[in-house]
């Protein structure tokens, strides 16, 4: 199986080096990394042990050309770029299995290239790119994947394991769209809340933010479980979550919030990937982890007053973020 991994940021680059490290057909497409990883490869610095691979990587689709996998670990602000990157890659027989985080993304992919090849996943890992071509593993690494509309195949426990032999733990779930509201359990509170929280937890309740009480400290995960008043937050947007997937017919176990809780008590002074974007000035995925899942909500008439001020609190700190990146790009 020829499997190409597009989006080699902390994701895609860790998935897709365990892959090869265990003997599987593997390329990187790159772009910022390439000239560097092209050169030195890529290392892992790992909890479960470090390594180091040197795999074929590209800077154009073209000089892949088509593969029978494509792993899509693209930030969801790329999604625009679907067509341009991956249909190089692919033809009516390639798979295409992006672990994307929030709404959306499957149903782009398949307007693109039709439905019948289209797999979806999330994966629970605790992980950051540290430098090019640097990545640090700190704890966690489960991926789910289910088929797009449709229960899971042959193919799909194919794929899974493939990644187990790989010493990727891979779960094949019936329903993908409840995997999806699963992963926003964690997703929408602890992404969320730790780039709201600059704004205070006032603003964050409210959803209006006040420019002159913005912090300079953003909030990991240790500090938002660390704080009874951040960590009752949490617990309403978990359950905010909980509500609307339930409305939808999506029952998520009563269990789940604690255990999503306790998992993430594990990672220390975690930075989420959102965190990240916002202090290197990059765009926020927004639509898909925070303003799909509010409509989503309001469509079906589930209150959340809690996920509307939060996703207030995050669209006016992502002007805030570009404005001043227009400036010193002015400048």
């Amino acid at each position: 199986m020829k499997i190409t991994v597009v989006g080699c940021g902390a994701l895609g680059s860790f998935y897709g080096a365990r892959l090869f490290k265990a003997g599987w057909n593997v390329n990187f497409l790159l772009r910022s990394d390439y000239e560097i990883v092209k050169q030195n490869g890529i290392y892992i610095e790992s909890v479960e042990g470090d390594f180091h691979i040197k795999p074929p990587c590209a800077a154009s689709p073209n000089e892949i050309g088509i593969s029978d996998l494509v792993l899509i670990g693209l930030k969801t602000t790329a999604n625009r770029k679907y067509k341009e990157i991956i249909e190089p890659l692919a033809d009516k027989h390639t798979l295409i299995l992006t672990l994307q985080n929030g709404l959306g993304n499957e149903e782009l992919l398949a307007e693109i290239f039709g439905d019948n090849n289209i797999l979806g996943g999330h994966c629970f890992v605790c992980l950051n790119r540290i430098a090019p071509g640097v990545i640090k593993h700190i704890a966690h690494g489960r991926i789910v994947i289910g088929e797009y509309n449709q229960k899971p195949l042959e193919r799909t426990y194919t794929i899974a394991s493939m990644f187990e032999k790989s010493q990727i733990q891979c779960d094949v779930v019936e329903n993908l769209e409840k995997a999806h509201w699963e992963k926003l359990v964690w997703n929408i509170p602890f992404n969320g809340l730790g780039v709201a929280g600059m704004a205070g937890l006032e603003a964050v309740l409210t959803g209006k933010v006040v420019l002159d009480k913005i912090a300079t400290k953003t909030l990991t995960t240790d500090i938002l479980l660390s704080d009874e008043k951040w960590e009752n937050l949490l617990r309403e947007l978990m359950n905010e979550v909980i509500a609307v997937a339930a409305a939808k017919g999506l029952n998520i176990d009563p269990t789940f919030e604690e255990e999503q809780i306790e998992r993430t008590k594990t990672m220390g002074a975690y930075k989420a990937s959102t965190l990240l974007d916002f202090e290197l000035n990059r765009p926020l995925e927004l639509e898909s982890m925070f303003l799909m899942p509010l409509k989503e909500a309001n469509t079906i008439g589930v209150s959340v007053p809690r996920l509307s001020a939060l996703c207030s609190v995050l669209v006016e700190l992502d002007k805030i973020r570009s404005q001043k990146t227009n400036t010193k790009l002015i400048e």
